[in-house]
């Protein structure tokens, strides 16, 4: 553990930067299972819930959990399986 008051702030804080950072990874894998479900199902809320999916990945990469590169790349096949309807 941590032997200094700054590195133990350090530690709580990365702690708590990782928490949030998994919130917001759990919330993209929910949202893109939620769009392969309805494409799969032939849903017709599929656009719906792809306008949704994007918005959680558009926000995951501005916060810097997920690079931009890898978000336009899950948006990008989301697009191409909701636009395959």
């Amino acid at each position: 553990m941590a032997n200094h008051k700054s590195a133990l702030k350090r530690a709580i804080q990365s702690e708590q930067r990782r928490q949030r950072n998994k919130a917001v990874q759990t919330r993209v894998k929910n949202v893109v299972k939620d769009v392969n479900l309805s494409v799969a199902e032939n849903a017709d809320d599929a656009g719906q819930r792809f306008n949704v999916a994007k918005s959680v990945i558009d926000k995951a990469s501005k916060k810097g959990v997920l690079h931009k590169r890898t978000a336009a790349r899950k948006i990008s096949r989301l697009a191409k399986k909701v636009n395959a309807l």
